[in-house]
C-alpha cells in the first residue's frame, strides 16, 4: 500500500509512481477502458480516417502537377468539414474530461483508503461532480489556456535570442504541473476555482508554510522524466512509418510530380493503424504523467501530512 500524503523527493516520484501500477495497475487500467474505453476507440477511428484523408488529399496536390488540389478539396467542403470540426471538438472536449479527472478521482479514493475502486464508482464521482466539473472546463477554456498561449508564445519570440529555448524546456513541464495540481486540488479541497489555480501555481515554488526548501526542481524533473519516457515509447509506431514516407518521397521522381501517393494502398493503411496503436499507447502512458503529478500534489498538501500520519498511528493502536 502507498503512502500519499508525505514528502518525497525527485526519485521517489519516479520509483512510486511505477509502483502504483504495480500495486493497482489491474484495477486502475481495468477500469479506465471500462470508463474510456469506447471513447478512446472512436477516437482511434476517427483519427486513422481523418488523417488518412488529410494526407492522402495533401500529398494527392502534387501528383501530375495538381498543386490546387488540396486547397480545392478544402474549398468545395468547407461546410461539411466545419460540421464534423464542431461535433469532433465537442467528442475531444468529453475525451479530455474523462482522461484528465479519471486518475483524479481514482487516487483520491485510494488516498482515503480503498484498496480496489469499482468503475461505478468513478462514474459515481462524476456525476456528482458534474457542477464542479462544468466550472472547470469554463476556467480552463477562458481563464487558464489564454493565459497559457501567451506565456508559450512570448517563451517561442525570445528563441530568436536563445533564451526561449530554455524557457520553453522549462515552461511544458511546469505548466503541465500546474494545470494538473489545479485539477487535483480543485477535487480534493473546497476551494473554488480561482483559488486551486493560486495554489496550483504557488505550490510549485513553496510549500505551504513556506520555511522548507523550493520543490519546483523535483516537480520540473519528475514531470519532464515522464515527459521523455512517453515520447520514447510512442515514437517507436510513428518514427517507422514516417521513414518510409520520407523514402517515398525523396525516390520519387522529381519531374512531373510523384507517381503514387505514399497514403493509398496498402502502405496507407499500415500507417493509418501504427499511427492509431501510436494514439491509444500515448492516452495509456499518460496516465503515468498524471499519477506522477498526483503523487506530487499530495506531497505539496503538507498541511494533511501530519493529519494522515496521526489517524494511522490511531488505526494501528485500534487494530492492536
Amino acid at each position: 500500500m502507498i503512502q500519499f500524503y508525505k514528502k518525497r523527493d525527485f526519485g521517489t516520484f519516479i520509483s512510486d509512481s511505477f509502483n502504483f501500477f504495480k500495486l493497482y495497475g489491474k484495477n486502475y487500467l481495468t477500469n479506465y477502458a471500462l470508463i474510456n474505453g469506447l471513447l478512446l476507440v472512436l477516437m482511434v477511428t476517427i483519427f486513422i480516417f481523418g488523417y488518412k484523408e488529410f494526407f492522402i488529399y495533401f500529398f494527392g496536390g502534387n501528383i501530375n502537377g495538381g498543386s490546387f488540389y488540396f486547397e480545392e478539396y478544402f474549398s468545395n467542403n468547407a461546410a461539411l468539414l466545419v460540421g464534423v470540426g464542431v461535433l469532433v471538438l465537442l467528442f475531444f472536449i468529453v475525451l479530455a474530461i474523462v482522461n484528465y479527472l479519471y486518475p483524479v478521482f481514482y487516487l483520491k479514493r485510494i488516498a482515503q483508503g480503498a484498496k480496489k475502486v469499482k468503475a461505478d464508482e468513478i462514474l459515481t464521482d462524476f456525476k456528482q461532480n458534474a457542477g464542479r466539473i462544468a466550472k472547470l472546463c469554463v476556467g480552463m477554456i477562458f481563464i487558464v489556456t489564454p493565459i497559457a498561449l501567451f506565456i508559450i508564445g512570448f517563451s517561442y519570440a525570445l528563441i530568436l535570442i536563445f533564451i526561449g529555448v530554455f524557457l520553453i524546456l522549462l515552461l511544458y513541464p511546469t505548466l503541465f504541473n500546474v494545470t494538473t495540481f489545479l485539477m487535483y486540488d480543485y477535487f480534493n479541497s473546497k476551494r473554488g476555482f480561482l483559488e486551486s489555480l493560486s495554489y496550483s501555481v504557488r505550490s510549485q515554488f513553496s510549500y505551504p508554510n513556506g520555511s522548507e526548501k523550493s520543490p519546483y526542481w523535483k516537480y520540473w524533473g519528475a514531470a519532464f522524466v515522464m515527459f521523455i519516457i512517453m515520447y520514447i515509447a510512442t515514437s517507436i509506431f510513428t518514427l517507422v512509418p514516417m521513414f518510409f514516407i520520407y523514402g517515398s518521397l525523396l525516390t520519387s521522381p522529381s519531374d512531373g510530380g510523384f507517381e503514387e501517393n505514399p497514403f493509398t494502398g496498402m502502405f496507407g493503411i499500415v500507417f493509418s493503424v501504427l499511427y492509431g496503436i501510436s494514439i491509444l499507447v500515448s492516452f495509456f502512458l499518460s496516465n503515468l504523467m498524471y499519477i506522477n503529478a498526483g503523487l506530487m500534489y499530495y506531497d505539496s498538501r503538507t498541511d494533511l501530512h501530519q493529519k494522515v500520519e496521526l489517524e494511522e498511528i490511531d488505526t494501528i493502536g485500534i487494530n492492536e
